[in-house]
């Protein structure tokens, strides 16, 4: 079975599609983001389209998604971005975690996913 891997660096692949599966690395807004937490949430899910487009998938066939937080109290405003964007009927399996510290200290969320390839 062949690996697929999409926006390869030298670091990390932003995306890696095995047989129907398909692993996103964890996204978070681009550099200089708004510190908003529903904005940055909003930014990084757009990037998640985007990947899974570049897959041959999209939000429907999401499986399961890892949520991280710098503050748990802007829960209800990533929220707000997350219920805009999901697909009604083809809400993924979810956790969200508590993580002090993200890549940069302006990124506020990072979401990683799991997607089916139809």
């Amino acid at each position: 079975m062949t690996i697929q891997r999409i926006e390869t660096g030298p670091r990390m692949s932003q995306a890696v599609v095995h047989g129907n599966t398909i692993y996103l690395a964890g996204q978070c807004a681009d550099a200089g983001a708004a510190p908003d937490v529903t904005a940055q949430t909003a930014t990084v899910l757009a990037k998640i389209d985007k990947l899974l487009a570049a897959a041959g998938s999209d939000k429907s066939q999401i499986l399961s998604a890892t949520i991280w937080l710098t503050d748990m109290d802007t829960f209800g405003d990533m929220n707000k971005a997350w219920e805009a964007w999901a697909s009604a009927g083809h809400t993924p399996a979810r956790a969200t975690v508590l993580s002090p510290r993200l890549a940069a200290p302006e990124f506020k969320v990072e979401i990683g996913v799991i997607a089916a390839k139809p």
